[in-house]
C-alpha cells in the first residue's frame, strides 16, 4: 500500500510529512482496533537476539530521530520492530535549528537534516515512559541522549550525567549521542581528551547508581559514532570506553556522488549514499573490537538485503529510518524475514 501513499506524502514538506505520519502512528497506538490492525499487517516473525544482556525479539530496530519525544511508542511497536530508540532527548526543551531543516534528495534516495535536537526535554519524555500504556510488551526501548545546544562542550558531561540519572531504570538501554553533525561542536566530544572525561563521568555515575545502595536499576550504555572518523579517532572512541556497545553510524557530512539539486544543503546526510561509508565503518569497528562489544549498525539500510548484509558482517542488531521514508513500514517485516532466510 505504501507506494500508493508515498507520492502524496512527498508532496508535503518533509518535516510536515514526518509529523503527519508520526501522529497517525501515535493515534493508532492509542486506539486498540487500529493497533491490532497494524500488528496484523506488519507483525514480523520471531528471530530472537541476545545483546548487551537484553533479549530482542528480532534484530531490526528503529533508529533515533523518528520519535524524539516518545509520543508514539505503542504504535511504532506494532510495526514489527524488535527495538525502538527514542530521542535524541536533551535535559531542557529546545526548538532546534530554524526551518526548513529537512530535505529529501529523491534522486539519491536520501535525506539531509539539520534538526539540531528539537524536543520537549527530559521531563516530558520521562512522563511518556512512565505511563504504563506507553510501554509495549516484548519490544526493547532505548533512549538516545544529547546535550543542549547552549551547553558549552566543556560542560557537556553534566548534561549527559543529568540524563543518565533521570532515565536509568526507565529505559532498557541508553545511547550517548556524540556524533550528530547538527549541534555545533558536538563531534569534538569524540576526541580522546573530551571523550575520556565524558565517558569517565558516565561510568562513575553508573557505578554509583548500580551499587547495592542505589535506587535505580542499571542498564546498558552504548556510544553512537559518526561515519567520518579517521582510524585514530575511531580507536579513541571505541577502545577502553567502558561502554556496553557501539552504534555505527550517525549521518555523514560527505556529499560524494549526489545528483539532487538539494545536495548543497548543510546537515547530516542519510539514506542510500551513506550505505558504503557506514558499512566501511562497521567493518573497522567489528575488526577493532574483536567481539568484545556488540555493534548496532545503522545508516543506509534501504532494503532487506542491506540488513542481512550488515548482520553477516558482524553487527548484532540493525536500525532503519530513512529506508522507511522510501520503502515504507513493510521494510521491517521484510528485513526480519530476510534475516531468517539467510
Amino acid at each position: 500500500m505504501y507506494p500508493l501513499f508515498r507520492p502524496l506524502l512527498f508532496k508535503l514538506d518533509p518535516e510536515a510529512a514526518h509529523g503527519l505520519t508520526l501522529n497517525l502512528v501515535r493515534l493508532a497506538g492509542l486506539f486498540p482496533p487500529a493497533r491490532w490492525l497494524l500488528e496484523a499487517l506488519f507483525a514480523a516473525p520471531e528471530r530472537p537476539v541476545e545483546a548487551f544482556g537484553l533479549r530482542f525479539k528480532n534484530p531490526v530496530g528503529l533508529a533515533a530521530g523518528y520519535d524524539k519525544d516518545g509520543i508514539a511508542i505503542r504504535g511504532l511497536a506494532a510495526l514489527g520492530f524488535g527495538h525502538l530508540e527514542i530521542g535524541t532527548v536533551t535535559p531542557r526543551p529546545q526548538p532546534g535549528n530554524p526551518q526548513p531543516r529537512v530535505f529529501r534528495l529523491v534522486e539519491d534516495r536520501a535525506v539531509i537534516n539539520r534538526m539540531g535536537f528539537p524536543g520537549k526535554g527530559m521531563e516530558a519524555v520521562s512522563r511518556q515512559l512512565s505511563a504504563a500504556r506507553s510501554r509495549p510488551p516484548a519490544t526493547v526501548l532505548g533512549l538516545n541522549l544529547g546535550k543542549n545546544k547552549d551547553t558549552p562542550l566543556e560542560e557537556a558531561a553534566a548534561d549527559y550525567v543529568t540524563l543518565l540519572r533521570r532515565f536509568m531504570g526507565l529505559a532498557d538501554y541508553l545511547a550517548i549521542n556524540i556524533s550528530s553533525p547538527n549541534t555545533v561542536g558536538l563531534r569534538r566530544l569524540q576526541g580522546r581528551e573530551l571523550l575520556e572525561n565524558l565517558l569517565g563521568q558516565i561510568a562513575a555515575v553508573r557505578r554509583s547508581l548500580s551499587s547495592p545502595k542505589g535506587t535505580l536499576v542499571n542498564c546498558p550504555i552504548l556510544v553512537k559514532l559518526a561515519p567520518d572518523l579517521s582510524d585514530e579517532e575511531l580507536d579513541d572512541a571505541i577502545l577502553d570506553s567502558g561502554m556496553d556497545g557501539v552504534i555505527a553510524t550517525n549521518t555523514t557530512l560527505g556529499r560524494e556522488g549526489l545528483r539532487s539539486p538539494r545536495a548543497s544543503e548543510t546537515g547530516g546526510l542519510s539514506g542510500e549514499p551513506l550505505r558504503g561509508r557506514s558499512e566501511a565503518v562497521l567493518a573497522r569497528v567489528v575488526k577493532r573490537l574483536e567481539g568484545r562489544l556488540p555493534v548496532v549498525s545503522v545508516g543506509g539500510i534501504m532494503s532487506p538485503e542491506d540488513a542481512q548484509r550488515r548482520l553477516g558482517m558482524g553487527a548484532a542488531l540493525v536500525q532503519v529510518y530513512t529506508g522507511l521514508v522510501y520503502a515504507g513500514p513493510g521494510l521491517v517485516k521484510k528485513s526480519v524475514r530476510a534475516v531468517g532466510a539467510g
